[in-house]
């Protein structure tokens, strides 16, 4: 497309980098000329579309206007920097900025006015805090939330290819009867089991740094540091596709039937709640698609000001991939690229 930005994607063999390529151009973003990074291990590496792989250097990553990130914390901490002061927005998909002050911490649906306070760089949430904070907002909107109880059942692709791939061989094996190889992707065997453990412990916390995102993020995106967080994150053996037991506690009560009202109008937000007929989401019905998808919305008996719900998304669509490139036609539609020192597309 003439007359469009130079975008870079970083990371892009990656399974959200690989996605995000292909989302730019499913979805038309103005891009004159996208140009694939990665490791110097896939340096020279022939993509579909005529793109070659190239590697990171200083003198490669001049003149770009945008560049989309999913290469990890330690590359997005050294790399991303570097694009910016090149005059790139930089829209990064790791935990390395999310938190960072003066760094906008944004989903698309949720608070993208927080796009016109980037100085350069963007941060995209945790997928499994991403496809929530969706289907709070509203929620929020309504009357403010007090407290938040949080199981998440998150799937291995969350971790990696590396992860799928254990997951189906450690089935394979258990369906025909042999031992599976010692686990690697995790701490024991995932096939047919569920592990409390997604994230990494930090020495001398009690909880993994998927709970701690889920706790920080979600208050950092909805803007109010007063809510009261629980958290606990389980991996399960899932290909792709997360879902989520939320309890939401708000400041004044909302009925189910308004909580359906609300969440079937949000952008983004598909309602699927109809238990007698066995209708609600599934993640393996999510996978694919980009909205987030929420059912069981219920009283919680226990609490007159309180809802439960059941909240089901790609995880790596609008969990990562999906959401960094709405971001990038935000930042386009809102003249916020152009305001970076970059050419603005005709």
């Amino acid at each position: 497309m003439s007359n469009g930005y130079r975008v870079a994607v970083v990371g892009v063999t990656g399974q959200v980098g690989t996605l995000m390529l292909e989302l730019l151009r499913e979805r038309e973003f103005p891009a004159e000329e996208i140009v694939a990074f990665a490791s110097a291990r896939s340096a020279g590496r022939e993509l579909g579309g005529g793109l070659v792989v190239r590697e990171l250097s200083e003198d490669a990553i001049q003149g770009f206007d945008l560049a989309l990130f999913s290469a990890g914390g330690s590359i997005s901490g050294e790399w991303a920097p570097r694009f910016a002061e090149a005059g790139a927005t930089v829209i990064d998909n790791s935990s390395r900025w999310r938190m960072q002050d003066g760094v906008p911490l944004v989903v698309a649906e949720v608070n993208p006015d927080a796009l016109e306070s980037n100085h350069g760089i963007i941060a995209n949430p945790n997928c499994s805090t991403m496809q929530m904070v969706v289907a709070l907002k509203p929620l929020h909107d309504e009357s403010p939330i007090e407290r938040l109880v949080i199981s998440t059942y998150q799937a291995v692709s969350g971790t990696g290819r590396r992860a799928v791939e254990e997951l189906l061989d450690q089935s394979h094996a258990l369906l025909h009867e042999r031992e599976i190889a010692s686990p690697e992707a995790y701490a024991h065997q995932i096939a047919f089991n569920a592990l409390p453990h997604a994230g990494s412990f930090a020495v001398g916390d009690d909880h993994t740094d998927e709970e701690r995102k889920l706790m920080n993020e979600t208050r950092k995106i909805l803007g109010d540091e007063s809510i009261r967080i629980s958290a606990t994150c389980v991996r399960v053996p899932v290909v792709n596709g997360h879902s989520e037991a939320v309890n939401v506690q708000t400041q004044d009560a909302i009925s189910p039937e308004r909580a359906r009202e609300l969440l079937a109008a949000a952008p983004g937000v598909t309602v699927i709640d109809d238990p007698d007929a066995a209708l609600y989401p599934l993640a393996i019905e999510a996978a694919g698609k980009d909205d987030v998808f929420v059912g069981r919305i219920r009283r919680d008996p226990g609490h007159d000001r309180a809802l439960d719900l059941w909240v089901v998304s790609d995880n790596l669509r609008k969990g990562a991939a999906t959401n960094a490139v709405q971001l990038a036609e935000a930042l386009h539609d809102r003249g916020l690229i152009a305001a970076q020192g970059a050419r603005s597309p005709a």
